[in-house]
């Protein structure tokens, strides 16, 4: 490479990086004081360094064939910022919008533009400071990722605030690794801000927020209001209670209003895979399940490929990581084969995620079979879907179909897709999305079957999933622009 190309090339890195710090003061600026979120094809950039920002303008030619331009993105940004003022909050995919408009503004003015493809955002509802307060029951694996997604969120006008974690008293320094387990993280990494402990009002405070931290045996002996909590969403992380009887315990504590459990429901309760069936939760509901994990992880998938082609059966093999239930080391354990050594074995066990699918899309009750393989990683699953279709299909137009399913449909926030040729598990933590299809392991030859292999972060991406969901009960679901077919 010539002297010239050397200059040229770290050229264009600085205006890359000179673009996408001029981004940062702008994207903290809108989301701090008029609630308004910002992504570039699904990515969001609160709280991204620089190479973050230009790494997710890279990423686009994955979903949209070509590479995104930072300035482009800087420069709707600038006329999102001006618009500002007129907007209501909402979600503002920029990425979207700056490759829409390289191919459809005809010659317009970029400001015109955006103003048109915000135009039902303008003149909404003012920025309010009204919050619902939300109480984390159980401060496992889950727990701390929903702890760090609800503070990320709390520089805003944010409609949920999180106000206190529930947990039993382990040690006389309790305190302590309960902070110290939300600052470290052995696969998430450290979190995002400073922590500190509050020992005379027993709290923590993250990023400068006060969680208050109760020690309790059983929801019976807590009254929230003590703590100024009123209308609380209890969010139940144990497990323990998975009925209307047990998690109705919750509902009895003063200042508590609804309660959603991060697992799969029993009985009448509503299992809700958001993006699929969210819009069955109403007002009325009081006790709503997340569902699991892996339910989560395909029914999108699922839905996708039904409304496409049908679905006649099918079976799910799911590969899933180790977790907590499993023993570190050969002891025992209640369910068959768990017992053995989570670490060192491939370990066969049940999965309701394939039975599970039927109560968010109940046509295909009865059409799925399932089961699961453990395997020695501690995060990062897979879900491998074995289908039978009404109609014939070829590996490259499920692969498109699927792609742009990622990223047009109303589906883009649980969809995602992969088509690296050395993606690997480790790839996918920290992914946002309830599933990742990986494009280049689809098998589909033309015949009215399909296998489709399907990534997932069983812990974050199923947060990701818990946090729509409680969106979607305090009513703080921001609309996503550009609109979605």
């Amino acid at each position: 490479m010539t002297t010239e190309r050397l200059h040229e090339s770290m050229d264009e890195w600085n205006k890359k990086v000179a673009a996408a710090e001029e981004m940062i003061p702008l994207i903290g600026s809108l989301f701090r004081e008029r609630a308004i979120e910002t992504s570039i094809f699904g990515r969001l950039l609160n709280n991204r360094t620089v190479i973050n920002i230009i790494k997710c303008c890279r990423f686009a030619r994955q979903v949209d064939a070509k590479e995104l331009d930072v300035e482009d993105v800087h420069a709707v940004l600038q006329a999102v910022y001006v618009l500002a003022p007129e907007l209501s909050p909402c979600h503002i995919d920029l990425g979207k919008i700056a490759a829409n408009y390289q191919r459809l503004s005809g010659g317009q003015p970029l400001l015109d533009y955006v103003h048109s493809e915000l135009a039902n955002a303008v003149g909404g509802h003012p920025v309010e400071d009204s919050e619902t307060d939300i109480v984390l029951y159980g401060f496992g694996r889950i727990g701390r990722l929903l702890a760090r997604e609800l503070i990320a969120k709390s520089g805003s006008k944010a409609a949920m605030r999180l106000r206190a974690i529930v947990v039993r008293q382990g040690s006389d320094n309790d305190l302590l690794k309960r902070a110290s387990l939300l600052r470290r993280d052995s696969v998430h990494g450290s979190f995002n801000g400073t922590i500190t402990v509050d020992h005379e009002h027993n709290a923590i405070i993250a990023n400068g927020q006060h969680i208050q931290v109760i020690y309790s045996n059983s929801p019976s002996e807590i009254d929230y209001t003590h703590y100024g909590i009123h209308d609380a969403v209890v969010v139940d992380n144990t497990g323990k209670w998975r009925d209307r009887d047990g998690l109705s315990q919750h509902l009895a504590c003063p200042g508590v209003k609804r309660v959603l459990l991060t697992a799969p429901g029993k009985g009448d309760l509503k299992n809700i895979v958001h993006g699929v069936n969210h819009d069955e939760i109403t007002d009325d509901d009081t006790i709503i399940s997340a569902a699991s994990c892996t339910t989560n992880a395909i029914t999108p998938v699922l839905k996708a490929i039904a409304d496409k082609y049908g679905i006649r059966n099918g079976h799910v093999e799911t590969v899933h990581s180790y977790t907590n239930d499993q023993n570190l080391i050969d002891n025992f354990h209640k369910g068959d084969r768990r017992g053995r050594a989570a670490a060192l074995n491939m370990v066969i066990t049940e999965t309701g995620a394939a039975s599970a699918v039927a109560k968010a899309l109940p046509e295909l009750k009865g059409k799925l079979t399932g089961n699961a393989i453990r395997v020695p990683t501690p995060n990062v699953s897979m879900a491998i879907l074995n289908l039978n279709l009404d109609n014939p299909v070829d590996r490259e137009e499920l692969n498109e179909y699927l792609r742009l399913v990622a990223v047009h449909s109303k589906l883009q926030k649980q969809i995602d897709y992969s088509n690296s040729p050395e993606a690997v598990s480790t790839d996918f933590v920290g992914s946002r999305a309830a599933g990742i299809v990986d494009g280049l392991a689809t098998i589909a030859a033309g015949y009215n079957s399909c296998v489709v292999y399907v990534w997932y972060d069983n812990e974050y991406g199923y947060s990701c999933q818990v946090i729509r969901c409680l969106r979607q009960m305090t009513k703080a679901t921001l609309p996503a622009y550009p609109a979605t077919q």
